[in-house]
């Protein structure tokens, strides 16, 4: 059974999706509400509660096949301050990867090195913190490759995130993995502008994945809705009102449309700041009715909380994302026991990888790559 550490755990969504055929050797994340979650869901101690520059690499048991790491986004999305991996968040990719090359160091190299994060890394400081994460992969001895997957080939969610793959350089990576060109829809415009700006000797290792299209999507955002939600009330009709009152008059008639349609259609509403004609921001609510939710984000305030509004005929009724329907967005299914306070719950899953993306890079990639054979010696 092919064996995996998961760092930033969370409550291990990239497990989840690896599935029952890898065995989990360590994880770790330094949240501790996460971490009660965690253990309490895959009944084991493989989860170590810490920060990840705590670590060392007396703390990682065995020699994995592969190493997961879903490092913090917040300084390389398009919404943080901008600092990059010199942010305290994002910049526990240090530490982290000071770990991998400890393991390298140590003769413990995994095969596969797998960095999920959001696709604001590609352009983070104009490229260059792209280009470090894949040097660091080439100079650890590593091939490297990356691939760019929208969730919402998968569930009803809108959520593109990038997928750094590493594979150490003694495997025998197999023909059919790899392109000689970008392949669509995985390698986006933005992936190959990035790449144009990797070191020559980076890009002698870099492979493109020539990863396999799943099958079309049949499960859209209305199926996932909870008839009676647990923890998220129906907004009152003042609430309703308010809230349409936020939207700009080209939201308002997506919701006049949809009421035209005499039948039950749902959407997904968020909150922005946007500008106003006086050149001031105005907070503005904006909907979309194409079957799939915006992206689930952690809930730092009001207005990163989803909104679900249901139209039929002339009604309207709105109310909170639950926070088992952010589960099912996430993949995760109906026994994964969920924090009991609502926040936590909605911080856990926003904040996690999404289930079958995971299972489909596992299916398509990583497993053909640790059933690879090994060469015996590196050519310089």
């Amino acid at each position: 059974m092919p064996s995996f550490y998961e760092f930033f755990a969370g409550g291990g969504m990239a497990r989840a999706g690896l599935g029952s055929g890898w065995a989990c050797l360590f994880a770790n994340d330094f949240d501790r509400k996460k971490g009660k979650i965690y253990t309490y869901n895959w009944r084991d101690q493989a989860l170590k509660t810490a920060d990840v520059g705590a670590l060392s690499t007396k703390d990682i048991p065995g020699k994995a096949d592969l190493a997961w790491g879903s490092f913090p986004c917040q300084d390389l999305s398009l919404a943080g301050g901008g600092a990059g991996l010199k942010g305290d968040r994002s910049g526990t990719f240090r530490p982290f990867w000071q770990l991998m090359k400890g393991l390298v160091q140590e003769g413990r190299a995994p095969r596969l090195i797998v960095l999920e994060n959001v696709c604001g890394t590609l352009t983070s400081h104009e490229g260059k913190d792209f280009s470090t994460i894949c040097g660091g992969f080439e100079q650890a001895g590593y091939a490297v490759g990356a691939v760019v997957i929208d969730a919402a080939l998968f569930v009803p969610q809108s959520r593109p995130r990038l997928f750094v793959i590493g594979v150490r350089k003694d495997v025998e990576i197999p023909a059919h993995l790899m392109s000689s060109t970008p392949v669509a829809p995985w390698h986006t415009g933005t992936l190959k502008t990035a790449h144009e700006k990797l070191s020559a000797k980076t890009k002698k290792e870099w492979v493109w994945w020539n990863l396999p299209t799943p099958p079309r999507r049949q499960v859209n955002l209305a199926d996932l809705l909870e008839d009676y939600p647990a923890n998220a009330r129906w907004f009152s009709a003042e609430e309703t009102r308010n809230l349409l009152a936020m939207m700009s008059p080209l939201n308002q008639a997506k919701v006049t449309e949809a009421k035209r349609q005499g039948r039950r259609i749902v959407g997904g509403v968020y909150k922005r700041t946007r500008p106003d004609e006086s050149g001031g921001k105005v907070q503005r609510a904006e909907v979309r009715f194409d079957d799939i939710s915006g992206c689930l984000r952690t809930p730092a305030g009001g207005s990163s909380r989803q909104v679900i509004v249901i139209v039929d005929g002339e009604s309207v009724r709105a109310r909170l994302i639950s926070s088992r329907e952010t589960a099912r967005l996430m993949g995760l299914p109906d026994d994964y026991a969920l924090p009991e306070n609502y926040n936590e719950a909605y911080h856990l899953t926003g904040d996690g990888v999404v289930v079958p993306v995971v299972r489909h890079l596992a299916a398509s990639i990583f497993e053909a790559v640790v059933a690879a054979p090994v060469r015996a010696t590196v050519a310089a």
